[in-house]
């Protein structure tokens, strides 16, 4: 049996303009075939409103999983199943009963039927579950060569954001608290932005004491996205992750994350404005290849970029004479933090709101020169 990438996402209310043209149906079924895929997988995404009633036109997309066979779908109360090409309805799924929804040749599958892609509406404001999760909203499932022919065509991803820590970790209603669900509620509508225009509100976890320029790690240079003074470490939980740290890194370690040149000879790092590497060479027996600081913390999996790479253990390399001396270990030293360190530091907000400092507050405090502004859609 083939299967085919589905893709599953929410929205808070039903809109006509999700649902796609037949025509567009047609072009999907042309390209899946171009393809010549036999096997193929599923990218479960959930769709919710973002915004107040009077905006909920304007849909929230969140990945939920990907590279999955088929997905188990239901709500707590009865749902309504419909073929998002013609909007008809094509089956019910009773109150806390589930759909098992598969990829098959590039369409749909549930109970005995076929479609392009299938919404699952929960009525009367009910939840709606994911495999094993509680979430908001409503489900459409989607074949993700679909999704890919969409973007394709429209220059448009198929999610916003999604639900792991690249975005922000979301597990649906076993997350929410009372307190959380009134923070949502009592910031309905508002968005953070610079001279009018919204701004990129990058996040971390912490910092060790102090923000970073976004030129620091990126390169360009946003105002908005300026280094301020931390609060991270003024709270006992995020002692632990954010303070400075060494990390040993085995020179196989360095070679297996820097694949193509060979035995590690020597690395030399080059420090930036911060005090952070900015760059590094490193030279093995096949040739040199240089990173920036921020890609050799994602390869090394380092929970910060380090300020200093020192030599702790060095051997000699087998040879028929005159065998020469070469590093076998390194330390990675940083100053604390966890994450990329510009924009807001989550745990350092969490000190902030400890002092007594409202979301205001913080918002202001760690974007510089923004404003809090009422959304208006087009």
């Amino acid at each position: 049996m083939t299967s085919t990438p589905c893709t599953a996402r929410t929205s808070a209310k039903p809109s006509a303009q999700m649902a796609a043209p037949a025509v567009q149906l047609r072009q999907m079924t042309q390209f899946m075939l171009r393809q010549g895929k036999r096997s193929w997988w599923m990218v479960i995404l959930l769709w919710m409103s973002a915004i107040a009633p009077a905006f909920a036109s304007l849909d929230f997309r969140v990945a939920i999983e990907q590279d999955v066979s088929q997905v188990k779908v239901g709500s707590s109360t009865p749902a309504v199943l419909k073929d998002i090409a013609t909007g008809q309805e094509v089956g019910t799924v009773p109150a806390m009963n589930a759909v098992v929804a598969e990829a098959r040749n590039g369409r749909v599958a549930f109970s005995q039927k076929q479609v392009g892609a299938l919404w699952i509406e929960p009525s009367d404001g009910g939840y709606v579950f994911i495999g094993d999760d509680w979430y908001r909203g409503r489900v459409l499932v989607v074949p993700t060569t679909y999704a890919l022919y969409q973007r394709q065509t429209s220059g448009n991803s198929v999610f916003d954001v999604g639900d792991t820590t690249r975005w922000q970790v979301y597990h649906g209603l076993s997350d929410e608290s009372a307190e959380t669900r009134a923070a949502v509620d009592s910031t309905t509508n508002l968005v953070v932005t610079y001279n009018g225009q919204l701004i990129n509100a990058v996040f971390h976890a912490c910092s060790g004491g102090h923000t970073l320029n976004s030129e620091d790690v990126w390169s360009g240079a946003l105002p908005y996205l300026r280094g301020v003074q931390d609060y991270d470490l003024t709270v006992q939980q995020a002692l632990a992750n954010c303070q400075p740290r060494s990390t040993p890194i085995t020179a196989q370690q360095l070679r297996d994350a820097i694949p193509g040149i060979g035995r590690i000879l020597g690395l030399r790092a080059e420090q930036g404005r911060n005090g952070r590497i900015s760059q590094v060479t490193v030279t093995g027996e096949s040739g040199q290849k240089v990173l920036t600081g921020v890609q050799l913390r994602t390869a090394l999996k380092l929970r910060a970029v380090p300020v200093r790479i020192e030599v702790s253990q060095t051997g000699e390399v087998a040879a028929a004479s005159n065998p020469p001396i070469v590093p076998t270990e390194f330390v990675f030293l940083d100053e604390g933090g966890f994450g990329h360190g510009v924009g807001m530091s989550q745990w350092g907000a969490w000190g902030m709101a400890q002092m007594g400092q409202n979301f205001q507050q913080i918002l202001l405090h760690y974007y510089t020169g923004v404003q809090l502004s009422q959304l208006e859609v087009q």
